[in-house]
């Protein structure tokens, strides 16, 4: 396993705390991970990240110095492009005539009359229809932003990691799109679980490399992608995923995932004259979450809320419940909570879902925990199927089974409410992808509908 941890574990301590940038030579094969001190954040502020790259006590560049020039040049590029109106003209042009947005924000009838009370009120609950997206998911708001970037950059390979295989497809269309080169890293069980995807990868030109180190998922996929990178800077991008990774990837994904909360503010006033009154969203490294949520952090009225997958229970060593039973350590080139042992090694995640099989989280959500903006809550692996099945019965929309975790708290969410509140939920994916592992669980667990 390979973990970006400070150049062998010391860090350089700047300010007070722990920054990247030791001397030392950086080691890939021993430490996985720093276990901390527990953090005490301040008062929650929405001006971040800092020019360090912090979210509070999160976040941060613990890289080896091959990558800091990649990732300095990244952060001024980015800063430019921010300012340049041609380059939001673009992106604007591509998300509505490419990607196909904006998404629709869907009134869930029926959904919510089942928690309508004998009284008539009950919650609002309206589903943002990022499965909607070409490509079926979120993910593509973020990739084609950022091979807009790579373009600028003079860059022509792209590498990427993908536990899903949805952000693994949207890179593998941008760069389809844009002529670029395209390597996605994979584990090997993901690609068992996710064979469609892996086809539409292929299909679309990119090679898929199976990752077969450690639990060959999702954490082990961007470790691997990391360490390619970590030799061609120059020549390559890494389009991260979701809002993790070293400065500037969790602010550059959510920069680019806040579309999502945008559209929304602008649907809600349309719907309901007001903004929504609850968000809710699945948590794995988090960018569809924050996508929805960061547009609405100032808005102190709005409670804001994700849910990470439990798997078989916090109380077993199978789940991926981060916010819960993690405590704050480093990996991947950010300082956030981690699933780890009391020697700072990683531990194995699991969910039904590959998208949320991830023992870590971005660091802005370790800040919004921390500081209280936002609550985190889990759903096991049963419960999400519960989900999954609901939505596609009463709505007929297939979540993904990501999707499917955010649809199963409105269970234990929606009979703790008073009066009509508008919750707004992120249907951040479609559920093509999950079909079959959706029907071997099943049928494993004797379940009617595959009778």
């Amino acid at each position: 396993m390979f973990g970006f941890v400070g150049y062998g574990g010391a860090l350089r301590v700047r300010d007070g705390k722990a920054r990247s940038g030791c001397s030392r030579r950086f080691r890939s094969d021993v430490i996985v991970s720093v276990a901390t001190e527990e953090t005490g954040s301040a008062v929650f502020s929405s001006n971040v990240p800092n020019e360090f790259g912090r979210f509070g006590d999160f976040g941060g560049r613990y890289v080896p110095e091959t990558l800091m020039p990649a990732l300095e040049e990244l952060t001024a590029e980015w800063e430019k492009a921010k300012k340049d109106p041609e380059f939001q003209k673009e992106l604007d042009a591509l998300l509505k005539d490419y990607v196909g947005r904006e998404t629709p924000l869907y009134f869930a009838e029926r959904l919510s009359e089942k928690y309508k009370r004998e009284d008539g009120t009950g919650p609002k609950i309206y589903l943002k229809r990022e499965d909607l997206n070409h490509t079926g998911a979120h993910k593509i708001n973020n990739s084609l932003g950022q091979a807009l970037l790579a373009k600028r950059l003079g860059r022509k390979q792209i590498i990427a990691e993908t536990g899903a295989g949805q952000h693994g497809v949207a890179t593998a269309t941008v760069c389809a799109r844009f002529g670029l080169d395209c390597i996605v890293y994979m584990g090997a069980r993901d690609i068992e679980r996710q064979s469609l995807n892996v086809f539409r990868m292929k299909l679309l030109g990119a090679e898929v490399r199976p990752v077969t180190s450690g639990t060959a998922t999702l954490t082990n996929a961007l470790s691997e992608a990391i360490r390619d990178w970590v030799t061609y800077p120059e020549t390559t991008h890494y389009i991260v995923g979701s809002v993790a990774g070293p400065h500037p990837y969790p602010m550059l994904v959510r920069d680019f995932q806040s579309v999502i909360g945008k559209e929304t503010r602008k649907q809600a006033m349309e719907r309901f004259n007001g903004t929504p009154d609850i968000l809710v969203a699945c948590v794995g490294g988090g960018s569809n979450a924050m996508g929805l949520f960061h547009e609405f952090v100032d808005d102190e009225h709005v409670r804001i809320i994700g849910v990470e997958a439990s798997g078989e229970g916090v109380d077993t060593d199978r789940h991926a419940a981060t916010m819960t039973k993690g405590r704050v350590g480093v990996l991947h080139g950010s300082m956030s909570y981690l699933l780890q042992s009391s020697e700072g090694q990683i531990l194995e995640a699991h969910s039904i879902s590959a998208g949320l099989d991830y023992p870590g989280v971005g660091p802005e959500h370790s800040y919004m925990k921390d500081t209280g903006r936002a609550e985190y809550y889990h759903v096991s692996d049963d419960e999400a199927l519960d989900g999954f099945k609901l939505l596609s019965q009463l709505e007929g929309i297939i979540p993904a089974l990501e999707t499917s975790h955010a649809i199963a708290y409105l269970d234990k969410l929606c009979p703790t409410l008073e009066g009509s509140p508008n919750i707004v939920v992120s249907c951040s994916g479609r559920g093509d992808k999950d079909v079959n592992t959706v029907l071997e669980y099943l049928k494993a667990k004797g379940d009617s509908l595959v009778d």
